[in-house]
């Protein structure tokens, strides 16, 4: 079935002054109390409501008051934000522009061009995007593999992104241009040139050969100061995407002990050398299951963590049948409070077309960044923020979902629930945001709350069960009473 375009509803309406202004500091320990005390006097609180089988897409659904609170009965259900109590700072949420994006986006006419980037990165008429990850050289999402020198070249005389001046750098130069002329970006590599691995291959798991080790170091440095040649400012990198992964597609293996040498000895120093030891170094970037033995073996090692802002990780642990491990980030976030956490790639594998509008998708969003923020990560990013009818390109046959998905036959864009619900967090926390300490009595409602810059307060709140809730939302000693449908997402700015 052809589906056609979900226009916005509700979605124009006033956003939130802000400052876009983000944290680039290797170090930077949070503080536990707000400077200037939070108040809800003469406060409106404007609700926004996404919902299944409903119309309500980032829908303005309430204004309300706050009233005098009193003690809540068990029987209640309650959200209590405490403003006097925050945490760490957030830089941003936002999604990955990949070559697979990139190609899909060229097919379009300018109209849906337009239409696109306003989607993700216009803070009045979008979701507000200020975070950007890319590839260094090719990952699986692409119409092939590719790198930036000509094969057996360790001297990189050939070094050239050509490749990618083609259909990414002008998208990412137009999403850019979109939200306002900057975006927090940052980039990470699946493999290193295939001469330079134990297999021979970009493809299929291998390690980094050690005689190669200057070689790649070097290799981050070229591809930072070309794509800031071209106008794009690189906040940081990660050193390699899923390093304990053997994929069918573009990949490389690092034990916890060979990364960490390979950041102290080799990529931490030559970033320094380069003159870019102001950018960030993130280390791990895969799944919340081993995170902690690779955190504590490269943040344990002073000559190691001192590259290091923070660890980086996704959410594909669940692939064993078990939960998402929020409790793992908690452990490292105790451990290595000086060291910031950073979700750096999520989505819905197993494209089927049947399933654009399957709530559970974006349901898994919601849960993962809530309990994410909660856990103390700083930044969320999406993995392609689009992709084709098929679920690609993709040139190992590994179809996902993306939030946006465009029928290149039709030139029709396809709005998944998974874009509204991550827009109830990327609309409204703007870069500079504090965590502010958030509470739920019972489990059937998940939230998290941000005071933002301009001293308004963001609370978002999740019903993941099949009926309506009425609950409670305390603010210090003022309360309000809001109605939430079954499989829902709200966010309530005050």
């Amino acid at each position: 079935m052809k589906l056609k375009h979900i226009y916005f509803v509700g979605l124009c309406f006033a956003l939130l002054s802000c400052n876009d202004k983000t944290d680039t500091k290797k170090n930077n320990p949070e503080q536990s109390s707000t400077t200037n005390e939070f108040t809800t006097k003469d406060k409106t609180i404007i609700i926004y409501t996404t919902a299944n089988n409903t119309n309500l897409r980032l829908t303005k659904t309430d204004n309300l008051t706050f009233q005098p609170a009193t003690q809540p009965k068990e029987t209640e259900i309650s959200v209590f934000v405490n403003p006097n109590k925050t945490f760490q700072t957030f830089i941003g949420i936002g999604g990955a522009i990949t070559d697979a994006s990139a190609e899909v986006f060229a097919k379009l006419n300018a109209d849906k061009q337009t239409e696109f980037l306003n989607a993700y990165y216009s803070k009045e008429n979008g979701i507000g995007y200020s975070l950007l990850r890319t590839s260094i050289h090719s990952s699986d999402f692409g119409s092939a593999s590719h790198t930036y020198i000509k094969e057996g070249d360790s001297a990189l005389i050939s070094f050239s992104i050509e490749h990618d001046m083609k259909y990414r750098i002008p998208m990412m130069k137009r999403a850019i241009e979109t939200a306002g002329g900057k975006l927090l970006t940052y980039a990470s590599p699946w493999s290193p040139p295939a001469f330079m691995k134990s297999n021979k291959s970009m493809l299929k798991g291998g390690t980094l050969l050690p005689q190669y080790y200057q070689s790649w170091a070097t290799y981050y440095t070229k591809f930072i100061k070309a794509y800031e040649k071209e106008g794009m400012p690189i906040w940081g990198i990660t050193i390699q995407n899923e390093p304990m992964a053997t994929q069918t597609w573009e990949s490389c293996i690092y034990s916890a002990e060979a990364e960490r040498d390979f950041l102290k000895n080799y990529l931490g120093p030559t970033m320094e050398t380069e003159g870019l030891g102001d950018k960030n170094i993130v280390i791990w970037d895969h799944n919340r299951d081993l995170i902690t033995h690779r955190a504590n073996v490269i943040l344990s090692d002073p000559e190691a963590s001192k590259y290091v802002w923070g660890t980086g990780f996704h959410w594909y642990e669940t692939w064993t049948g078990g939960d998402p491990m929020f409790d793992n980030l908690k452990a490292v976030n105790e451990a290595f409070p000086d060291k910031k956490l950073l979700f750096t790639e999520g989505c819905n594998e197993k494209f089927d077309a049947e399933k654009y509008q399957y709530w559970p998708n974006a349901e898994r969003y919601g849960n993962s960044m809530i309990n994410d923020f909660n856990s103390g990560t700083v930044g969320w990013t999406d993995w392609n923020i689009l992709l084709d009818q098929n679920g690609g390109p993709n040139h190992v046959g590994n179809f996902c979902f993306a939030p946006i998905h465009a029928d290149t036959t039709s030139g029709e864009l396809i709005y998944t629930p998974s874009y509204y619900y991550i827009g109830h967090f990327s609309k409204f926390i703007r870069p500079e945001a504090k965590r502010v300490s958030t509470a739920v009595s019972r489990s059937t409602l998940i939230s998290t709350s941000f005071l933002n810059d301009d001293g308004n307060m963001v609370t978002v709140v999740m019903n993941k069960s099949d009926k309506t809730i009425s609950y409670n939302l305390f603010v210090g000693q003022e309360k309000t009473e809001v109605e939430i449908p079954p499989h829902a997402m709200q966010t309530l700015l005050y």
